[in-house]
Formats: C-alpha cells, structure tokens, sequence
C-alpha cells in the first residue's frame, strides 16, 4: 500500500507534484482535484515537494526583478530622467519590478510559511504589480501619441499634470484590483468558484481579462493613429526637400513602423494566450495548460526594459556613466529617429 503524499502549494488549484511511494519505481500520473491534483510517485520518501513550474516562475521573478531594478535606479538617481515619458518608464518598471518580487515571495511563502493567508498576499502583489505594469504600457501609449498630436505644446505644464493623474489613477486602480484577494475575493474553501489561478475566483479572472482585451484594444487603436502621424509627418518632409521613397528619412520612418509593430505585437504575444485560456478555463482544466500561458505572461516584463529603457538614447548614456563612467561617442552623437517613436 502506497502512504498518502503530502501536497505542495502552488498558484493553481491543480498542479504537477512531485511525491513518494513505499514502492521504488515510479508509477503513473494521476488526475484529481485539488489539493493533489497530479501527482507523479517516485522513490521514498520526500518530505518536502517543489513543482518544477514553480521554479520557473520563481526564475521569471528574479529575472525580471533584477533587469528592471536597474531602470529603476537609474531614472532615480539621474535628476535629467524627469520628463513625463521617463516617469512613464519608471512606473513601468517599477511594477515589474514589484511583479517579480512578488513571483519570489510567493514561491519563498508557498513553499516555506505554507499560509493561506501569505499566499493571498503575495497573489495580491503580484496581480497588483502586473496590472500597473498593463496600465503602465497604456499610459507611455498615450503620451507617444500626444507628443506627437500635440507636439507644439507637449512640453507644457500641462502634459506633466495629466502625466502625474495618469499615474495617480493607474497605480490607485491596480491597488484596488489586488486587494481583492485579501478582502475575500478569493476561492478558499469554495473549490467550484476557483479560476485556473488559485485562488482567485472565475469572476475576479474574467474581470481582469476582459479589462485587459480592452486596454489591448485601445492601445491598438492609438498605435494605429501613431503611424499614421507618423508617416504623415514623413510625405510632408518628402515633399519639402524633394526626397526619393529610397532616402535614409523614409528608411527610418518605415523602422518607426516597424518599431510600434513589434512593441504592441510583443504585449499581444506574452499575454493573449493567458488572457484567452483564463476566459474559457476553470481549476478542472489540465494544470499544464496554465503554466504554459502564465509564463509566457510574464516573460512581458522581461521584455519591457529592453524595448521602452534600455533603446532610449538618455538611458543609455545614464547605464554607461553608471557602469563605466564613460558615454561612448556612438551613443553620444546618436540622433532621435523615428524609428524611436
């Protein structure tokens, strides 16, 4: 007779564990509902049981925690970093930031504390930091697009207050949303209410989701008008200096194109998968699954330094003083194009 195998937490209501057997082969996976969910017997015994997904979200977390722990300390402590984009940046990479402590402190707590209660907590912040990172993604649209629409009078005292509402409203609403868990939105003791993210209910899920289909939808849209000024901007030029369609300014202009394509197609690739399963799924669906979209999810906040900070030639020339006390003269005589929008 086989003992009872103890259970790892875990972010799912079903999840892939690693247990033990009196027997010393290994047996086959079987299927329940949680809290063994898929359990793979092996050798005896193992007190201590770590799903390998969790690893990798852990990993994730650190990452993402150290790559944007930099841009943070690099707007921080540069005084030239403080335009409205640059507090935009910084919001971005603040929420990354805390999203991927919060990925850490979730695994330390799950695996260690192995409190409900902890757990909520670190759920939480890690819903909190990722809507903010979302909301962070629309803001720095919106403001690319008012500094072009309104590039005469961007520079305003103006656009710094609707900079610092933004942040304001952004930050306030992802503070709501990852309360939620810890107010008792959440599926504790209610298995038939969980989402494919335990424990947070189908109805917080498909609230989040739908929210997120929309932003995506408004920050499609605005990108949209983006190109549009853009190449817009571009046949004027063409056509005041008598440039032919070969010339390096329509080249540029075509690689600020292409430039918003991979931005906006970047966010859609990390978190539609997510986004979509989340709708359609619930805590019966295989745990693969899950895992399968959410890291991916969160391979977004990996990317987000390299496309909005590290590009950015002001950055850039912070991140070499920081690191060497040089600006290389490449970076130094670099001028804006629009392949920087």
């Amino acid at each position: 007779m086989s003992e009872e195998v103890p259970v790892s937490p875990s972010w799912l209501a079903q999840e892939p564990t690693w247990g033990s057997s009196g027997a010393g082969s290994i047996e086959n996976i079987t299927v329940g509902t949680y809290p063994p969910a898929v359990v793979l017997t092996a050798r005896p015994p193992a007190e201590l049981l770590v799903n390998p997904w969790d690893i990798v979200l852990c990993s994730s977390g650190t990452l993402i925690a150290c790559e944007n722990a930099l841009v943070v300390l690099v707007i921080w402590q540069n005084p030239a970093l403080r335009a409205p984009m640059f507090l935009l940046i910084g919001s971005l990479a603040l929420a990354d930031l805390l999203a991927g402590l919060g990925l850490v402190l979730h695994f330390t707590f799950a695996y260690l504390l192995r409190s409900d209660s902890a757990q909520l907590l670190t759920v939480g912040l890690v819903v909190a930091s990722f809507s903010a990172s979302v909301f962070s993604l629309l803001a720095i649209t919106i403001d690319r697009y008012l500094s072009l629409y309104y590039a005469l009078t961007y520079n305003s005292e103006r656009t710094a207050a609707f900079t610092y509402t933004m942040l304001v409203l952004l930050w306030g609403v992802s503070l709501c949303l990852g309360l939620l868990p810890v107010t008792g939105v959440n599926c504790l003791g209610q298995e038939a209410n969980c989402s494919v993210v335990w424990p947070l209910t189908k109805n917080n899920v498909a609230v989040l989701s739908v929210s997120f289909l929309l932003l995506f939808g408004l920050m499609l849209q605005l990108y949209v008008q983006i190109c549009k000024i853009v190449m817009r901007h571009a046949h004027q030029i063409a056509l005041q200096h008598h440039f032919l369609a070969a010339s390096p300014h329509y080249v540029t202009t075509r690689k600020g194109v292409s430039t918003l394509a991979i931005i906006l197609g970047t966010f859609a690739a990390c978190w539609m998968p997510f986004t979509v399963y989340s709708l359609i799924a619930d805590y019966t669906y295989p745990p693969l699954y899950t895992y399968a979209t959410l890291v991916p999810a969160t391979y977004n906040s990996v990317i987000n330094p390299v496309i909005y900070a590290f590009r950015n030639q002001e950055i850039q020339k912070a991140l070499w003083l920081v690191c060497c006390g040089c600006i290389p003269a490449s970076v130094a005589q670099r001028a804006r194009t629009p392949s920087d929008v």
